[in-house]
């Protein structure tokens, strides 16, 4: 580790004199040792700077999970421009809305969706596409192929200066811009790192996209510490698990939905996993019956239960060798953070009580781009804490936790999705934990519905696993639910669920789609 290091191209540059033959990346055709990712960031670095891509220029990486999207985020650094990481999954409409929204002035893609925006007008200030596999001979359009070997040198710029904007999926509205400095980004790298004892010899599987927090605490903890990272982009859990054994992969991330698959397929097909040090997890929790199933299914792995928020990157973590002892909790405050539960106009929660989990530190973002009243409410002063940090700012999470007599946490749901019910309010995720514990269940939303009587019915939208009877999962929550838990109506999904670009369950438009569904 450099413990020089200060920007995000600087977890690269650092890397090439101390080991400049070792694996960077791994694609399922091909790797590429540091020297050699030097290298090709340098020829992408040259071409921006040679079409004026200037400091703080916002230029758009729209690329599949591969060597080719590191290299373009890194070759954006490298000219100090701001690293604007979209999904490949969007769309071209979504594409165009990131882009007007920043003004970014350059997009890298690849040959399809460059043809395909060559037959309209570039979206708002984009003035030039570079393209891999370039298909059109369009103005404006360039071929990344072609790009003769150069360098440029490195533009300087200050660790509190902007380096990335990370869209969020936009499943509640149009799509925010959460703004990262160098230093957030630097910042979470070490604090990861850290607590999940990562080192230079990890080979961490890359499913999570970049353009999500997680997936980017990935990349840059392996460049921070010199390690490799295995890109996966077939996200199907038989492919996870035949290229962790190819690879000797060290560590697994994923969000519920897909840990819950792989978990599933190796508790009926078991695989061993002799490499892997760590599964972690991000984007909500896993279900119990899959927590107690995960040590069987990982025998010798640290299991890390983690909570974030892309606004402050990772917040809290649950050490491993808590977790039998605590199987769920999302534990204390990442190192280099601090966090606290507040109880709006009385104070900080203590032990037994909840509230709403707030988070301060160096990971807390520079807002919303180009929404400075969002930000404002995001981000903002916390009366509860004037006596303690004065008018310092922290990120107001919108989640509900308890905190239990050790000081660790307990995730309970999200403040505005609590669904109130015979007078009590009642999470969701509770909910669905117990939905889950039935065992014939792969995915679970549950949601509320006015009722006249009771407030809010209790619904809940599921996918069925093999076995799956409704008056079998009716009869299983009368078992283990209190009364007004019990949902009024179970909705079936005969296909998947939709999900969020990060991997997550699209809560909105499941119960959107949900509540006109007929069984």
């Amino acid at each position: 580790m450099n413990a020089l290091t200060t920007t995000f191209y600087q977890l690269l540059s650092d890397n090439i004199p101390a080991r400049p033959g070792k694996t960077a990346l791994v694609d399922p055709t091909r790797s590429i040792d540091y020297a050699s990712l030097g290298a090709e960031v340098d020829r992408v670095a040259s071409y921006l700077s040679e079409r004026g891509i200037a400091r703080g220029d916002r230029v758009i990486v729209h690329l599949r999970k591969s060597i080719e999207e590191v290299v373009a985020m890194l070759a954006v650094a490298k000219v100090g421009g701001v690293v604007v990481n979209v999904n490949a999954q969007w769309t071209l409409e979504q594409l165009g809305y990131v882009a007007d929204d920043c003004g970014a002035v350059m997009v890298l893609t690849d040959g399809r969706t460059a043809a395909a925006m060559s037959k309209q007008e570039l979206p708002g200030k984009v003035r030039r596409i570079l393209a891999l596999d370039l298909k059109s001979e369009a103005e404006g359009f360039d071929s990344w192929r072609l790009l003769p070997e150069a360098s440029t040198p490195e533009v300087p710029v200050l660790d509190t200066e902007l380096a990335m904007i990370i869209y969020t999926s936009g499943s509640t509205g149009r799509p925010k811009g959460v703004m990262l400095s160098h230093r957030n980004i630097i910042a979470g790298a070490r604090s990861v790192a850290r607590y999940l004892r990562l080192s230079e010899d990890d080979r961490l599987i890359s499913i999570l996209a970049y353009n999500f927090d997680a997936g980017l605490n990935q990349l840059t903890t392996m460049l921070l510490l010199g390690g490799t990272v295995v890109h996966q982009p077939v996200i199907m859990p038989t492919e996870i698990v035949r290229a962790m054994v190819k690879h000797d992969v060290t560590g697994l991330a994923g969000v519920p939905p897909l840990i819950n698959q792989i978990v599933r397929l190796l508790r009926d097909n078991p695989v061993a996993l002799p490499s892997l040090r760590r599964v972690t997890n991000t984007g909500g929790r896993i279900p119990p019956d899959i927590l107690d199933v995960m040590p069987d299914v990982f025998p010798g792995a640290d299991i890390y239960l983690m909570y974030g928020l892309t606004e402050s990157f990772r917040s809290t973590f649950l050490a491993p060798e808590l977790f039998h002892a605590k199987k769920g909790s999302i534990g204390k405050a990442i190192p280099g953070a601090e966090v606290f539960v507040i109880k709006e106009g009385v104070g900080i929660a203590g032990p037994g009580e909840q509230g709403e989990l707030v988070h301060r530190g160096p990971l807390v973002s520079m807002g919303y781009w180009g929404r400075p009243d969002l930000t404002n409410e995001k981000i903002r002063t916390c009366p509860e804490l004037r006596h303690l940090i004065g008018e310092e700012k922290v990120v107001y999470s919108g989640d509900i936790v308890r905190v239990d007599e050790d000081g660790d946490l307990w995730f309970i749901g999200r403040n505005d999705a609590m669904i109130k019910t015979s007078g009590v309010r009642t999470s969701p995720d509770e909910i669905e934990d117990h939905i889950y514990s039935s065992g014939i269940v792969a995915d679970a939303v549950a949601y509320g519905v006015e009722d006249d009587d009771l407030g809010h019915a209790v619904h809940v939208a599921v996918t069925p696993l093999e076995g799956f009877d409704k008056d079998r999962l009716i009869a299983h929550c009368f078992r283990t639910m209190p009364s007004y838990m019990v949902p009024k109506e179970i909705r079936l999904w005969r296909e998947a669920m939709p999900r969020t670009s990060s991997g997550k369950l699209a809560r909105p438009e499941i119960v959107k789609i949900s509540r006109g569904l007929q069984d």
